[in-house]
Formats: structure tokens, sequence, C-alpha cells
């Protein structure tokens, strides 16, 4: 008999274990036929994926990236962007929740204390789901017997509706930056689904509120110190997942909906090349970042972090131009308001958002000017 786990009054059953990559992929694939089916009437009516994000769980899908010293497969960072893809491509709000799940298990494998990743890691191999967010100004941090009591609010961010963890980055006085691991099933936390966007919308982003929520000095990790940590270049990474699962959407539905494709030939083919050389950036990236954790010295990771900035940028850029030619090329036939399929620019849109484009651009030119 294995354990489970407690989620908003919703008891999952204790997650699989995914053996191999080839099981991953395939595992990634029917769950994307699952999410598919009902993702538009999900982001018409705001119905939030609680149930599918259940089934990830259960399926072992998040816990691909636990390290190998506890228990896990740790899939190639290529693997796991394409996985977002294929996650995205159905569902680009269930997916931005994946990109920042294990955005958090790659700082927690990086930056947090042996016994911490031992226990939290044996969490995620349960099936539970974790997410990030920074605490706002104006919050408190207060000594508390063996740790610190937390009253305050955190910004806003993705997957926090679904998270059983929550890793809150903040700044200990006398400036030192730290990232608090707590649970957002305790009566102290409380998560308000604020979300309003017009895109992205069952994202699951919402504000967390800590009522003096006690967090053990034991569940504190440094933050990481270099601009480049492999924590950052994931998450870029994982971005360019979520942006290159919305092209292939808006391409899936543009030639479902365009008539004679013999007509425009041309501006397809400009648009499946930016599909297909967008994949071929988050595969380098990915192949870099995978350097970097090896041998986590700081050039490895300045280029590792270059390249997932440039799939980044490039997926942003794929997604909202394939997005755009499903009205240009596919014309009436696309603009139907039942259909839906301004879901597919408006996630791109705001996904965007959240991209710090011009840093990225900024550092981009120091790396290469070197």
């Amino acid at each position: 008999m294995g354990t489970v786990s407690q989620f908003q009054d919703r008891i999952r059953p204790p997650a699989r274990r995914i053996e191999n990559e080839e099981e991953a992929i395939s595992t990634a694939r029917n769950l994307a036929d699952t999410f598919r089916h009902q993702a538009s009437e999900r982001d018409i009516n705001r119905i939030l994926p609680f149930a599918e994000l259940d089934a990830l769980s259960v399926s072992g899908l998040t816990a691909i990236s636990v390290p190998p010293e506890h228990e896990g497969l740790d899939v190639p960072n290529a693997l796991l962007a394409e996985i977002i893809a294929i996650i995205a491509e159905a569902d680009a709000s269930i997916g931005e929740t994946l990109e920042n799940h294990f955005s958090v298990l790659e700082t927690l494998r990086t930056q947090a204390p042996e016994d911490l990743k031992a226990t939290l890691f044996t969490r995620v191999l349960l099936g539970d789901r974790f997410a990030g967010a920074t605490v706002a100004d104006g919050s408190e941090l207060a000594p508390e017997g063996s740790g610190y009591r937390l009253s305050g609010r955190m910004r806003q961010a993705p997957g926090i509706l679904y998270a059983d963890w929550i890793a809150a980055d903040l700044t200990l006085p006398p400036g030192r930056p730290v990232t608090l691991y707590f649970s957002r099933n305790t009566e102290d936390v409380q998560v308000v689904d604020d979300w309003d966007g017009f895109g992205q919308r069952t994202n699951g982003s919402a504000t967390t509120i800590a009522g003096a929520v006690h967090v053990d000095a034991g569940t504190i990790a440094p933050a990481p110190s270099s601009a480049y940590s492999t924590g950052i270049s994931l998450g870029l990474l994982l971005k360019a997942g979520v942006g290159l699962g919305i092209a292939r959407a808006a391409w899936a539905d543009l030639m479902t909906a365009i008539g004679d494709r013999t007509v425009l030939p041309s501006r397809l083919g400009e648009h499946a090349v930016g599909i297909e050389i967008t994949a071929a950036a988050l595969e380098r990236a990915g192949r870099k970042l995978d350097i970097a954790q090896v041998n986590p010295v700081e050039a490895a990771m300045a280029d590792a972090y270059f390249s997932a900035s440039a799939a980044a940028i490039t997926a942003g850029e794929t997604a909202l131009s394939a997005a755009n030619a499903l009205f240009e090329l596919a014309g009436e036939a696309s603009t139907g308001i039942g259909l839906n399929l301004d879901r597919h620019w408006r996630n791109a849109r705001i996904h965007a958002l959240s991209l710090p484009r011009d840093r990225l651009l900024h550092r981009a030119g120091d790396h290469m000017s070197r």
C-alpha cells in the first residue's frame, strides 16, 4: 500500500514511476491527447484543470527531473523541454504550470541542503507539485523558535493554485537572498484566485497570502548566486517549450482551417521552417544546459544561459507569428467565435509578457562580444 497526497480536499493515489526516456515521451503524448479535447472549453469558461494536473502527477511525469541520487530519472533538458512543448500544444496553461514546477526543482537541486532535498524530492516522487513565487515588499519575516515567522503576501505567480509546495524568494537581513520552502496546504496559507488575464486563463496564477506561517530554518536555502544559474536557464528553456507548444497548436489549427494548401505554399513553408528552427534552438540549449549542470563553472553556465535566452526569444516570436498566420492565411474560416482559435494568440501574447526580453538581449550582446 502506498501513501496518498492531500490537495484541496482532493485525494490522489501515489504517482507511478517512469522508468526511461521513451516512457516519459509516450506518457506526455498520451496525456496531451486527453488534455487537448476540452482545452478550448476550459479556456472559454475558465474551468481550472485540477483533474488534468492530478493526472500529470499520478502519471509520474512531474517527477522526471528528480536526480538519480534521489531515485529519479533525471531526463536530459532537451527532452524535458520537448515534453513541456507536447503538453503546452494540448493546453498552454498546463504547460506553463509544469514550466514553473520544473524550474523550482532545479533550484532545489542546486541550492538546497541535502536533508531538505531528500525530503522534498521524496514528495515529488509521490506526485507533489511545486510552484515558485516572490515575496512582495512590505512582508515580514521575523525570528521564531527554530526558524522564522512569515507574514505578508507573494506576487502573483503561475501554478500556485495547483501547488502542494511553494518556493518563495525573498531577502533576509542584511541583504541575503534565500528561498523558503513551505507547504501550501496549511491553514496559515491563503491562495487567492485573482488572475484575470485574457490569455493563459487557467494557468493557476494566484496571489499567496501568508498569515504568520512558521518556516523552519532547515527549509531555507540560499538563492542562486550567479546571474547565469542553471535554475534561471532551465526556466528560460522551459518557457521556450511552452512557446513552441503554442506555435504547434496554432499550426495544427491552421492546417485544419485552411482550404487549398497549394495556393500559399511559400507562406506555409515560412511558418513551418520557423517552428523547426525553434525546435532546433531548444535542443541546442538543452545540450548546453546538460553540460552546465555537470560542470557548473561560470563559462559553461553563461553559455547555457545565452542559448536558453535565444531559444526563449525565438519561441515567443514563433508562437506569435504562427498565431497571426492562423488568421492571415485561413481567413474567415478561422474567425468563428465558437472555434476559439484566438486563444493561441492570447496565450502567446500573455506568456511573452513574463520574458525580460530587453535584459536578455543586453546580456546576449555582452556574451557574444567577449
